[in-house]
């Protein structure tokens, strides 16, 4: 049976398209432009008016520049080890709580969750937090920017209710042929649980990358900090000037315009390469993750 579409339901789907492509072209040119004026020669950007729709001229001394700044090396072998190993224990703390709250029968889980909630709305403050990581001896050390976030709320939530998901009749069955907890956790619960974890990894993964009010706060050590905070300092701070002192001529101030939008490139680029292996996993699993049939 061939079903026509009426006009209205054609108007529809034109509106529909033609606003989603404007609003994806509105996202899209931000990133755009940033890519355009990291290329593009430095006198002829500043001198730029209006909006950037291609390089103006093409060049890459910008990002020579960026990575031979040894700070921009530094920032991004500190921040990989934040990434690779606050997610890996963030994965493994948070899939630990959530079996323990996921289970039937198990004492006080009520109360316990709702306290855990609680922490989503209500907290100590940036003072009585610090003077606790001082008291922890936390203050300027890699734990610092770990161990307080190694379970996020909202992503326990999320892998509890997955979790919860799965048939307890599996659970029993492990349980006849003498498996433990931990057994169950890791060989009959977490391989049926994957698309929920490739989505901790993606949302842990950009929040450690992501991560600079941390840092800032807690490290001291320069040779500790991540390249967000590299990258605070150089647009923020604008301290560009240790960069352009290999450059010739005496206006050094263009150059510096384009090396900022080329860190801002180079400390993006590789947490956006994160997301085409993960999107299949992403839709399906925050639904597991949010929905309980």
């Amino acid at each position: 049976m061939n079903y026509r579409k009426s006009w209205s339901e054609h108007l529809f789907d034109t509106s529909n398209i033609t606003f989603l492509v404007l609003l994806s072209l509105i996202t899209l040119y931000p990133f755009v432009y940033v890519l355009f004026a990291s290329l593009s020669d430095p006198v002829a950007f500043v001198q730029h008016r209006g909006l950037f729709m291609w390089p103006k001229g093409f060049t890459l001394e910008s990002y020579r520049l960026v990575f031979e700044n040894p700070n921009i090396i530094m920032g991004y072998g500190n921040t990989l080890f934040y990434v690779v190993v606050g997610t890996l224990l963030s994965l493994l703390m948070t899939s630990l709580g959530a079996y323990g709250l996921s289970r039937k029968n198990v004492l006080w889980k009520n109360t316990i969750m709702f306290m855990i909630v609680l922490t989503m709305f209500f907290e100590g403050g940036l003072i009585p937090k610090y003077i606790l990581m001082l008291n922890l001896g936390l203050v300027d050390s890699r734990w610092a920017l770990i161990i307080p976030s190694a379970i996020l709320t909202w992503n326990l939530i999320i892998m509890r209710t997955a979790f919860q998901g799965i048939p307890v009749t599996l659970e029993e069955s492990a349980r006849i042929d003498g498996a433990n907890d931990l057994t169950i956790l890791f060989r009959v619960i977490i391989p049926l649980s994957l698309p929920v974890m490739a989505v901790m990894v993606l949302f842990y993964g950009v929040w450690h990358w992501n991560k600079w009010f941390d840092a800032l706060i807690y490290l001291r050590s320069r040779d500790l900090f991540p390249l967000q905070l590299i990258l605070r300092e150089i647009l923020i701070q604008n301290s560009t000037d240790n960069m352009t002192t290999s450059v010739g001529g005496g206006d050094k101030m263009p150059i510096g315009e384009t090396i900022k939008y080329a860190t801002i490139m180079v400390a993006t680029l590789p947490i956006l390469f994160l997301y085409p292996f993960l999107q299949k996993y992403f839709v399906k699993g925050v639904m597991i993750g949010a929905i309980k049939e």
